[in-house]
């Protein structure tokens, strides 16, 4: 019974994941913007994470909170904040238009974003916080951190690991979305971060290395306890459910044309 359950839920994480990517790439071809392959590289993580989260349209003070440290996958979440109620549908159409308060980095002034993300080896920090202030509230529920690889460069992101494991907080959770490219190119070469569980667990935290498109393995990693702050380092494929993007570091700044645009529709919509 269990397992028929986790199946039945995977079919579901499967099928959230394939509309957030459709949509997702609407957004970002009509904007003409940039960011699909990082943006389509976390939607698995950010689907179970919304998905799971403590979180729903009256957003109550003691809620879960989400940080989205690597805040150029936007588009992906505000997807999630609209499917949950927390903005209006009808917003996302106003992606990265003039005016509109829905740029391509996710800002504290939408509604639904904890803090502003985008500039790297932020989101940790504000993820401490977050933290710490429920611990000394004795308030209920945990702190999610979506960070990129890129972020391991960064020394935010070891002092506040630091940080973390000396006042135990161990309702932090980091989920560092692992495809192995940024923006000029490969991680490895830019400024090598391996081994990066050994650097993590140095720091005191529990290292959880997973198949980051793997719904069960994200769920699990997500939802068991630990007596120390929680590191998740998810492998994922940049890009990830189109073919023509998966791999491909041009599409970290590359806007879809619409033969692209249509070609990445009908992929995904047969994947349906």
């Amino acid at each position: 019974m269990i397992k028929q359950n986790m199946e039945d839920q995977i079919k579901k994480y499967k099928e959230i994941a394939r509309q957030a990517r459709v949509k997702v790439i609407e957004l970002i071809w009509k904007a003409q913007t940039s960011h699909v392959g990082s943006n389509l590289s976390s939607i698995d993580i950010l689907t179970v994470i919304y998905s799971i989260a403590n979180i729903d349209k009256d957003l109550k003070e003691d809620r879960d909170r989400i940080v989205i440290s690597k805040g150029w996958v936007a588009a992906s979440v505000y997807y999630f904040l609209a499917e949950k109620g927390i903005i209006p549908k009808e917003d996302l159409e106003t992606y990265c238009k003039e005016g509109s308060e829905y740029i391509g980095l996710v800002e504290p002034y939408v509604r639904g974003i904890e803090a502003a993300g985008g500039s790297m080896g932020f989101g940790l920090p504000f993820g401490v916080g977050f933290a710490l202030a429920k611990k000394i509230k004795k308030e209920k529920g945990k702190v999610f951190v979506l960070m990129s690889d890129g972020e391991m460069q960064t020394g935010t992101t070891w002092e506040s690991a630091l940080i973390v494991a000396h006042n135990k907080l161990n309702n932090l959770f980091v989920i560092v979305d692992f495809n192995g490219l940024q923006a000029m190119g490969k991680v490895k070469e830019i400024l090598n971060i391996e081994p990066l569980k050994d650097k993590w667990t140095a720091f005191g935290w529990e290292v959880r290395e997973i198949d980051g498109h793997n719904f069960e393995e994200i769920e699990k990693s997500l939802t068991s306890p630990s007596e120390k702050p929680v590191v998740i380092i998810a492998k994922t494929i940049k890009g990830k459910g189109v073919s023509f993007m998966e791999g491909e570091n041009v599409w970290h700044y590359k806007a879809p044309s619409d033969e692209e645009y249509q070609r990445a529709l009908k992929e995904l919509e047969s994947n349906g």
